[in-house]
């Protein structure tokens, strides 16, 4: 907003804190010349153009309302002027003064200039500083956190990113002591200034001696995490809460299995008892799980307004796939496709996530489980539940899982970033180094696909905010404190003992079962997010706030489009999402056919234009598969009228009307 200047008799004199670095004596003699008007802008002698910034966004307030208008900003040695984009009206004051305009203010009135650079519009890959301290200001995390560049070389783990965000309060040293291990990790901050933390658990296996040393070691950490504003923490142990990833491979391989058809006569066998083989593997149940909590961690920051800290064994599978659903829900930004492709550059890949082991590229191993898939199933639902609330379509999402095993892309294939800088020279046939290689990135959609296929990732319903509404200041939270502000009253806690009764919740929760037992947790934060569910239910819904899944029952079903698109007996010709889709398109294409029509003279010829492209439209909707775009055409398939099981087993000689009717039990279906 262009402010008005710092010279008048109420406030006190300040010295001009804006500096110009360029004098007229050093702009050459040519330049001069050229510069006498910029765009309208009478320019008096002497007065040079210093630097200038288009799309600039003017507002102006009006009765508690706010409006605007786009233009550009231009600095001279004089003054800064905004130029309108807008062409002026006829309603051109008699009486104007020809040295300043009414956009236009004089240096001496200007105090200071501040520049922003929001990265909304490209996917912040996380691995530079500037990137973590953009995240921080974007969100006004910076209030109480700061962000490390204490492992640049790895010197600290080989774990942990070369850039992380800790506590303001948190001491560096304490970073060294297990390697970044016990220590709260910053995710996201809320706008009530709340946070939601990750951090890995310390060695469990150890003698009493270096038990001794957690216990000292969180006692500290606990100190810091209780001074303001965070004296409410909540510890969620992602390790009990969810199931295991050892569950998660055997469910996911029981039910890839259902889609592992060879031909048709297999999928009629399992026709009947589908649902109930579907829902025996327990795929969708493990889905359901990480959204309810998902939920309950909402909960807690939202209406109970309490900061979490995710907790497991490496932070790296289970915190990375809670954290990221939690921010998917409360935060719009990472439901654009550059937000969302950021997200998972700071969660996933620079949070540490196996996707070399996980994913098993190279070999079979003990740690294989689709942590990642599992958590592109959970986007799913939310697409399908909501779908004008996301930028990108499912069709992404499907092209993004296949991408996973495309192995040119550095994204999804390594442990972590210090493996991937571990291999990124490429050495000749005597061991020797040749050079840095160059890995693409999974996010260069245009090496997979040509400028056609990529408007398939694009969703058309999803409406952006407007300008206007992303120039507007977000109203700041009463509940958003300074540090030295608590954020809730502050509940006295005694650290004089660590197996007594007074010893704080926090030191209980990380410390795990094997003293948990000893230690009574009557302090618990009960979880009420069922009755938060459901009440945000009641409301509409605010497809730019905070949205939540449904997950009773049939809520939660399967991503057709990627399980079943090989499957031509699972297609309608017509039909599905697909069909609905189209349909949404041709009413959106007439839309904006009579809109041209309301404000210019008919068109004869383009009327017929647009009709025919409507119609063309229509007749390709009819064609397509439910599993359009990567099913193209509906194959055939003879369904029989009984059982193939029993179609299969009759004799040559056997006549339909000489057998005996047969009877199934529906208690084994």
């Amino acid at each position: 907003m262009l402010g008005i200047g710092t010279g008048g008799a109420l406030k006190s004199p300040k010295q001009p804190s804006f500096v110009s670095y360029l004098t007229p004596e050093e702009i050459d003699a040519k330049e001069k010349e050229q510069a006498e008007k910029v765009d309208d802008v009478l320019l008096l002698p002497g007065e040079t153009l210093l630097c200038e910034a288009s799309n600039v966004f003017k507002c102006t307030q009006d009765e508690g309302s706010q409006r605007g208008v786009c233009g550009r900003l231009i600095c001279t040695n004089f003054k800064i002027a905004f130029l309108c984009d807008e062409v002026p009206d006829d309603n051109t004051p008699e009486f104007k003064n020809k040295i300043l305009g009414e956009n236009d203010i004089t240096l001496q009135c200007v105090d200071q200039l501040y520049g922003a650079t929001l990265a909304k519009d490209q996917t912040m890959m996380f691995d530079k500083h500037n990137d973590w301290r953009l995240e921080l200001d974007r969100t006004k995390g910076n209030l109480c956190y700061k962000v490390l560049s204490l492992n640049e070389a790895y010197k600290v783990s080989e774990r942990l990113p070369p850039y992380f965000v800790v506590p303001l309060s948190l001491p560096e040293e304490c970073v060294y002591k297990f390697q970044g291990r016990g220590i709260p990790i910053w995710c996201w901050s809320t706008q009530n200034g709340l946070a939601l933390v990750k951090m890995a658990s310390l060695p469990k296996e150890v003698d009493d001696f270096a038990m001794q040393e957690q216990r000292m070691f969180l006692d500290s950490v606990e100190k810091t995490l209780h001074r303001p504003p965070y004296e409410e923490v909540r510890i969620e142990d992602l390790s009990v809460s969810l199931p295991s990833l050892s569950e998660i491979q055997m469910s996911y391989t029981r039910f890839k299995q259902l889609f592992l058809i060879d031909n048709a006569t297999d999928f009629w066998d399992t026709d009947s008892k589908w649902f109930s083989l579907l829902e025996s593997c327990n795929w969708l149940e493990i889905i359901r799980q990480c959204l309810k909590k998902a939920i309950e961690v909402i909960d807690y920051l939202e209406s109970q307004r309490i900061n979490v800290v995710l907790k497991e064994d490496t932070a790296s599978d289970f915190c990375c796939l809670i954290a990221s659903l939690v921010q998917i829900m409360m935060d719009p930004h990472f439901r654009t496709r550059h937000g969302f492709q950021s997200l998972i550059q700071k969660e996933w890949v620079m949070g540490g996530h196996a996707f070399l082991d996980r994913c098993n590229h190279l070999r079979k191993n003990d740690n294989e489980a689709p942590v990642f898939l599992l958590f592109l199933d959970c986007v799913w639902q939310l697409v399908q539940q909501y779908p004008l609330a996301f930028e990108f379509s499912e069709t992404y999402l499907t092209v993004l899982s296949d991408s996973i095993n495309i192995p040119i892309f550095s994204t999804f294939f390594f442990n972590s970033p210090c493996q991937r800088d571990a291999h990124k020279w490429a050495e000749d046939g005597l061991g020797k180094q040749r050079g840095p290689l160059s890995f693409y990135t999974v996010w260069d959609w245009s090496v997979q696909f040509e400028l056609k296929a990529l408007s398939f990732l694009n969703n058309p319903l999803y409406v952006g905010k407007s300008k206007l509404e992303k120039s507007r200041k977000a109203p700041r939270s009463k509940h958003q404190r300074q540090l030295s502000l608590p954020l809730t009253q502050s509940k006295t806690s005694n650290k004089r003992g660590f197996f007594k009764e007074e010893t704080g919740p926090f030191i209980k929760s990380l410390l795990g079962k094997r003293i948990s037992k000893l230690i009574n947790s009557s302090d618990e934060v009960p979880s009420n997010y069922r009755v938060f569910y459901e009440n945000w239910h009641r409301k509409p819904v605010d497809f730019h706030g905070l949205i939540l899944p449904h997950i009773e029952g049939p809520d939660i079903c399967p991503w057709a489009q990627r399980h079943l698109r090989w499957i031509p007996e699972a297609q309608v010709m017509g039909g599905g999402n697909v069909a609905a889709m189209q349909r949404i398109l041709e009413l959106m294409d007439e839309i904006q056919s009579l809109k041209k029509k309301v404000k210019e003279r008919p068109n004869s010829n383009h009327t017929l234009a647009k009709e025919n492209d409507v119609e063309t439209r229509r007749k390709k909707s009819v064609r397509r598969s439910s599993l359009y775009p990567f099913a193209l055409l509906h194959i055939s398939s003879f369904r029989p009228s009984i059982s193939t099981t029993t179609w299969r087993s009759w004799e040559a000689g056997d006549e339909l009307v000489n057998r005996d009717d047969e009877y199934f039990d529906l208690g084994s279906i």
